[in-house]
């Protein structure tokens, strides 16, 4: 990995479209309960990072496709390597919220 490996972000727009064509995928927040009820993309699962162990109560298959996204990218980022820890084969973090460009629900 160089310097400019470092720089680069996720993208939360592709991921977003990346999530929308897989089939049977999971678009998962990682956000607060309120950071969501301010705001979310519609379709996503809501699992406060300090909860992410309750992933597995709602995603039992470790090789289901997930995507993590927060507010900017931190907590996504934990919460993917907390996933892959857990055994979960098929998770990527697709960055912050605060970048996404389409429409969000209330």
């Amino acid at each position: 990995m160089n310097f400019m490996d470092f720089l680069k972000r996720p993208d939360i727009n592709k991921g977003v479209e990346e999530w929308r064509n897989t089939t049977n995928a999971v678009l998962l927040d990682v956000r607060t309960v309120d950071e969501y009820g301010q705001g979310h993309i519609e379709g996503s699962v809501n699992i406060p990072l300090q909860n992410i162990q309750a992933v597995k109560n709602s995603i039992p298959d470790f090789d289901k496709p997930i995507y993590v996204h927060c507010l900017s990218g931190g907590r996504s980022a934990q919460a993917t390597s907390a996933l892959k820890s857990m055994g979960y084969t098929n998770v990527t973090n697709i960055g912050g919220i605060s970048a996404y460009r389409g429409k969000v629900v209330k």
